[in-house]
């Protein structure tokens, strides 16, 4: 269910700690919310229903693939539709083929969300076997619902934007720099992530 509010304060802490201008952006800024998803099968795939539309889209989508197909969308129900029965529902095609994906994979026992290996990055590379879940939203799977400590979406462009905003960087940093610049604060980049989002467009900042 992604870092508990303490883990996520002793994470910052512990950067700031070292870090002036984490410090500096806790003072005029506070601590972030926490963000918590679920983990599992239902949360992937509300996150392939929800690629490329709006918040309210991907809503609309999802109680309609809910009514068809019963609550969170049970894999085995969604392979036993034809493609018109979802494409009703909003799923088009290309995102059909990565709800199957991510179904098959699941009732196959190919990708296990119960049980992802330990290290990060095998983890990321076992979730991204899913047509439609590429490294950033793995990522962000492992930060919210999973609750990884030290995820570093070094990929997501307010995470970037954030972080340059942050160390006062005249210019928002590379994804390669990006993830540079965090090498030190390895093991709670996760909670340092949140935080960059937290202050990405924030005035007080």
């Amino acid at each position: 269910m992604g870092l508990s509010t303490e883990q996520l304060r002793n994470g910052i802490d512990s950067i700031a700690a070292v870090e002036p201008g984490i410090a500096r952006a806790l003072d005029l800024v506070g601590y972030p919310e926490p963000r918590l998803r679920p983990t599992g099968y239902a949360t992937l795939l509300r996150t392939i229903v929800g690629q490329q539309v709006s918040v309210a889209a991907a809503a609309s989508v999802w109680n309609k693939l809910e009514g068809l197909l019963g609550e969170d969308c049970p894999p085995d129900a969604l392979i036993a539709q034809d493609f018109d029965a979802l494409r009703g529902c909003g799923l088009s095609r290309q995102k059909q083929g990565y709800a199957r994906s991510l179904a098959e994979l699941v009732m196959s026992g190919a990708v296990n969300l119960d049980a992802l290996p330990d290290d990060d990055e095998t983890a990321i590379a076992e979730l991204t076997q899913i047509k439609g879940i590429g490294r950033w939203s793995a990522e962000i799977y492992l930060l919210f619902a999973v609750g990884r400590p030290d995820i570093w979406p070094a990929g997501d462009l307010a995470v970037q934007a954030g972080i340059g905003k942050i160390l006062g960087l005249d210019e928002r940093p590379s994804e390669k720099e990006t993830r540079a610049l965090a090498d030190p604060w390895s093991p709670h980049r996760g909670s340092i992530a949140i935080l960059t989002w937290h202050c990405y467009n924030n005035a007080a900042l």
